[in-house]
């Protein structure tokens, strides 16, 4: 299977978000206060992983995503900053996409979701030169989960598939497969090379409870499915069959926002360099460590 073009540049399709993370240490309080360390950062799954992939050595990353009018340029510079090249489409009806991470004592984040102008791209927002010069395509699983930007999701995917540029795809949200779906999110991906789940996505997405059952599984839909386990590591999968465990690296985790964007984008930078499934998800596992160390999602 292709790693991607080396010389080629990686190309993101996802959501710009600005992110509320919220870290308490005490239960909430239902009705009253709950005193809380509170940041507004910027994120979003797609250039989250954007910026990872950057600051693990991709020469050229570009991100193409929709964001509102009021933060455009607040979204520019940090991405810019990241060393992210940025196709921002401009939406003068709705804001930029935001989420309230609520994150608790043990690091796990609860999300509360406005998607905003994030799923409003379309396939009006693409073009196949986007793909000049690109030798690797992911897809933020969120763009799946509404009409329009699934259909801008299909059309990159075709492209893609023309130009024989390797795709990724993350599926970003179990609460959203679930509306969307199992089955119909696979069908959606049909074509992809690699398939990015956590443990509980690739659970959902095959029915199966083991979740080295599960990446297996996944395997003969897609020609790669590497499943993160958290603190666990990794597996990689390989046509039917679990291929490598990942280990994990150690590290005090104080949010865990982030982290999967965080092995995403290492992961695919390593692809692009030439490195193999396993040896790319172990480059994963080191920047989902250095990810639930420092609040916020991005590097």
């Amino acid at each position: 299977m292709s790693a991607g073009t080396a010389d080629g540049a990686l190309l993101v399709i996802g959501d710009v978000v600005t992110d509320v993370v919220a870290r308490y240490r005490t239960p909430l309080a239902h009705g009253t206060d709950t005193a809380a360390e509170i940041r507004t950062l910027p994120g979003g799954a797609g250039a989250n992983a954007a910026c990872w992939a950057a600051r693990s050595g991709c020469a050229d990353v570009r991100l193409l995503a929709r964001v509102g009018a009021e933060a455009r340029e607040w979204h520019e510079e940090r991405l810019r900053r990241a060393g992210v090249r940025t196709h921002l489409v401009v939406d003068d009806e709705v804001p930029t996409a935001t989420v309230i991470c609520l994150v608790d004592a043990s690091a796990e984040r609860t999300l509360l979701t406005d998607s905003g102008a994030a799923l409003r791209l379309s396939p009006a927002d693409w073009s196949p030169s986007l793909l000049d010069g690109v030798g690797r395509l992911h897809l933020s699983g969120y763009l799946f989960f509404a009409d329009t930007s699934r259909q801008l999701a299909v059309a990159a995917l075709r492209s893609a598939g023309e130009r024989g540029v390797p795709v990724s795809v993350d599926p970003a949200s179990t609460g959203f497969i679930k509306e969307l779906g199992a089955d119909r999110f696979l069908a959606s991906v049909d074509g992809v090379e690699t398939l990015l789940p956590n443990a509980d996505e690739a659970r959902l997405l095959t029915g199966l409870t083991n979740v080295a059952d599960a990446a297996a599984a996944l395997s003969r839909r897609v020609g790669t499915a590497v499943v993160t386990l958290g603190r666990d590591g990794a597996l990689v999968a390989r046509a039917g069959a679990v291929t490598a465990r990942v280990p994990p690296v150690p590290a005090r985790a104080v949010d865990s926002t982030g982290a999967g964007d965080a092995f995403t984008g290492a992961f695919l930078a390593a692809r692009l360099t030439g490195a193999d499934a396993v040896a790319a998800a172990a480059a994963g596992c080191r920047a989902g460590a250095r990810a639930v160390a420092t609040v916020g999602g991005r590097p």
